[in-house]
């Protein structure tokens, strides 16, 4: 028996010699590739030194002989800290997903083949202006410098994910960058689910119920809009196929295609000298994108000849989007415009590669091309353009449901440009030095369309960004539906001039904002959109503003972080009023007495979505519970489109808005129900959902648990065991409707988790603009072995930020390395 132990103790010793050997090979391995700051390279593509100084939360810090050995230093840096995140944006842009990850990638792959994204960026970088081109070069050349560094000095591939999906990493390019933009634009954009839930909402519902669950726009006069079915007389509709295949959950973290309640979301707002305590202007940024790891925010300085630059950058592109200079201060909000439509074609009925146009039928323009799959034999894919755009396929947000038979979908969008100057524009709106110029620089944006909100020392202003398409006065349907795209009136008219894009400067009150509300209620077809992003948030900012005769930057701080849910304190008292302090006290243990209990916590609550408290949590699973009764029977299987609790919609139920509590009957009851009946129903429905899940007493209950910031990796992150070194976690305040954006998934599994947010935050003090702050949600780093990939996320949590100055001494203090690039002698 003593032999048999010593054997046994042997080979389990051998065991886990084996298992620590092939840990410590696979953590040398992938450590090679965590860059080295604190180095010398000899580089080519150079006139002179680059100095890149690393602060001590590894922000770059970069100067240069010229501006384009700057942005040559702005490329190595991205690429040292990003280099996986860059490859696998250019991949999605070029539809070459499928040749890493297999077939689950290919419904993504097929969709951008179809748009051409990339190779309309390849098309654009002619119309860059000359600045623009030597900066795109000159990055290009900075990231190819560091992918020359990976091979000659065994740099572990660039980054451990290299080792998993193994490829070769073509050199960077300008189109590239472009491509980036356009991938950014896509993810900003949600006007064409819009039409196509709007649509499927009319096959299905009364239009004044429509009215309901899609409200119109506050103030501006709308036409009524014609019978979808009468556009298209004697057509079929599949409006119970399915076209559309759930995505892998990886693919579907990676997919630029986001759902309408993701589509781009923001907050800024600035104050003048005279709502300044300090007598100079101000300016909050905080745009809401996807959270990952790492975030897709970068936070740099880059020192050109007119002076420094610093804030948030996207890998990839050679621009800082979001900071301040020496001049002025910009920050971006997604501004909802309607740069997007989506066309019904007519086939031939003879011939099915012609379409309808206003001069008779047409060929399509027909191009194939052939999409490489790992692990399977390569597609074919034919890809199809109209006049108005290209041919979309029918799984793209369901869109074959409301496409009449004998017709296809197609997609007119301003950024479906072979001539798209937007980086150009972003380049100057960076290097201006006053307001005007800013104002300028946006004449060549083409989109996605931003609201830019400006300040210098002395004045604040906002102006919209973008290329608005013009339709005509007579549009059937103002593109708020599918129109037929063969009538000339259905059809653009080109572009609106800069103009007509909104404007505002030196308001009388001293205060603008925008958090992605409705900001102009001008008639068609000089509107912006008729489907806007917010309109619960402003009026928390409002009131925040009016409190305060002059603000602060810490005041500014104070809104970005504000959890309070205007939304929980407008229509808690409609929904609740007759069932608040109703009754005796129930027995304990009865769903009475539990009903009771959250009532009398909700009653008692200031609606402030606080990560420690309950009420939070009661209230987001009833208006869930509540939203989900109220639509499940009068719309069948597309309520599941609706994952996101409406306010507007749940306010007009409860006030009979035009009939609107018509909603709260269960169709297939005999008996009929009222809006306090079902009141109590959904919250008996989350009350049962909520101790099955968790299982405490309601007042152990917290936001915080269900509410987790879901920083996680694109690819690894549902990985088992990996998703443990990759994913980063935050228990966090917020919700859907607060200043402080934590915008819930809306799945069944996990419905409250944080998907959404504010990834940067940056306050920019004119008074004093080295005290000027920023943050990102995560950490500069994309290696998860590196210390950099999360050490800003507790900052970030907790609600703190790192100093934003331009003072090179004070980079060089606390650094954590200082790489210097030279030269290749000659």
């Amino acid at each position: 028996m003593s032999t048999f132990v010593k054997w046994l103790t042997r080979l389990f010793l051998a065991l886990a010699t084996l298992i620590a050997l092939a840990f410590f090979s696979v953590y040398y391995l992938a450590s090679r590739s965590i860059p080295e700051y604190d180095a010398d390279y000899v580089v080519t593509g150079i006139t002179g030194d680059v100095e890149i100084i690393r602060d001590n939360a590894s922000v770059p810090h970069i100067f240069g002989a010229t501006d384009e050995d700057v942005y040559f230093g702005l490329g190595f840096a991205h690429a040292q800290d990003r280099l996986w995140q860059m490859v696998l944006m250019r991949r999605t842009a070029e539809g070459r997903l499928s040749e890493l990850f297999g077939e689950r990638a290919l419904q993504v792959d097929d969709l951008m083949r179809r748009l051409d994204i990339y190779d309309l960026a390849k098309r654009s970088v002619r119309d860059q202006d000359p600045e623009t081109t030597l900066a795109l070069n000159a990055y290009a050349r900075g990231v190819n410098s560091w992918l020359a560094q990976i091979n000659t000095g065994a740099l572990g591939r660039g980054a451990p994910e290299f080792f998993l999906f193994p490829t070769a990493i073509a050199p960077w390019t300008p189109a590239d960058s472009i491509a980036v933009g356009k991938i950014m634009a896509l993810e900003f954009s949600g006007q064409l689910e819009d039409e196509i839930l709007r649509t499927r909402a009319i096959l299905a519902l009364p239009k004044e119920r429509v009215k309901d669950l899609l409200p119109d726009p506050l103030g501006m006069p709308i036409n009524a809009l014609p019978e979808y079915t009468s556009l298209f007389p004697k057509s079929e509709y599949p409006i119970y196929a399915q076209f559309a295949e759930p995505l892998d959950p990886m693919i579907a973290a990676l997919t630029p295609f986001k759902k309408r309640a993701f589509a781009g979301a923001s907050n800024a707002w600035a104050a003048a000298p005279s709502r300044s305590a300090a007598g100079a202007t101000l300016l909050a940024n905080d745009p809401h994108l996807g959270f990952s790891a790492p975030s897709i925010w970068y936070l740099a300085r880059i020192e050109l000849q007119q002076g420094g630059i610093i804030g948030a950058s996207i890998p990839g592109v050679p621009v800082i989007l979001s900071g301040r200079s020496d001049y002025i201060g910009w920050g971006l909000t997604a501004a909802f415009m309607d740069d997007q439509d989506l066309f019904i074609e007519q086939l031939n009925p003879e011939d099915s590669e012609e379409y309808l146009t206003p001069t008779g039928y047409k060929r399509f323009e027909i191009r194939q091309t052939i999409v490489h799959v790992k692990d399977a034999a390569p597609r074919t894919l034919t890809l199809r353009w109209t006049e108005n755009g290209p041919v979309l396929p029918p799984s793209h947000y369901n869109v074959g449901k409301i496409t009449p038979q004998g017709h296809v979908a197609t997609l007119g969008w301003t950024a479906l440009s072979a001539h798209d100057t937007s980086v150009s524009a972003l380049m100057k709106l960076m290097k201006s030095k006053t307001i005007d110029e800013a104002i300028a620089a946006g004449e060549t944006y083409i989109g996605s369309a931003q609201n830019v909100t400006l300040v210098d020392g002395k004045e604040i202003a906002l102006k919209t960004f973008g290329a608005a398409p013009r339709r005509a006065y007579n549009h059937q349907t103002q593109g708020r539906t599918p129109a037929p795209g063969w009538l000339e009136n259905n059809r653009w008219q080109g572009r609106m001039p800069y103009s007509f894009n909104p404007e505002f400067r030196k308001p009388a009150g001293g205060i603008l904002g925008n958090t992605n509300n409705q900001i102009i209620d001008r008639p068609f077809p000089n509107h912006i959109s008729f489907y806007w992003g917010d309109t619960e948030r402003i009026e928390r900012w409002k009131k925040l503003m009016q409190n305060r005769e002059v603000h602060t930057r810490e005041s500014f701080i104070e809104g970005q972080l504000d959890t309070v849910s205007y939304t929980a304190r407008r229509i808690l008292p409609l929904i609740a009023a007759d069932l608040w302090f109703s009754g005796a006290q129930a027995p304990d243990g009865t769903i009475e007495r539990r009903r009771q209990i959250a009532l009398d916590l909700l009653a008692n609550w200031n609606g402030e979505m606080n990560e420690h408290l309950p009420e939070p949590l009661i209230y987001a699973a009833w208006m869930r519970a509540l939203q989900k009764r109220l639509i499940q029977d009068e719309l069948g299987p597309l309520a599941d489109e609706f994952t996101h609790v409406n306010p507007v919609f749940i306010d007009r139920v409860y006030r009979d808005t035009d009939g609107a509590s018509a909603w709260c009957d269960i169709v297939q009851s005999t008996q009929p129900e009222n809006c306090k009946d079902l009141a109590r129903i959904a919250l008996d429905d989350a009350l049962l959902w909520l101790d099955q899940t968790y299982g405490s007493a309601l007042t152990s209950l917290r936001w915080g648990d269900a509410h987790q910031a879901t920083h996680d990796h694109a690819v690894l992150g549902k990985t088992p065991i990996l998703k443990w070194f990759v994913n980063i976690r935050q228990s966090t305040s917020g919700g859907d409707n607060t200043l402080m954006m934590g915008l819930t998934s809306g799945t069944e599994d996990e419905p409250f988790s944080n998907v959404q947010g504010a990834g940067y935050r940056g306050v920019y003090d004119f008074a004093d603009p080295d005290s000027s702050v920023f943050i990102i949600a995560t950490g500069q780093s994309g290696h998860p072995l590196s210390r950099h990939y999360d050490d800003m996320g507790q900052l970030w949590r907790r609600g703190e930020y790192l100093p934003m100055s331009l003072d090179p001494a004070l980079a060089r203090a606390g650094s954590v390395g200082i790489a210097t690039l030279s030269p290749e002698p000659k």
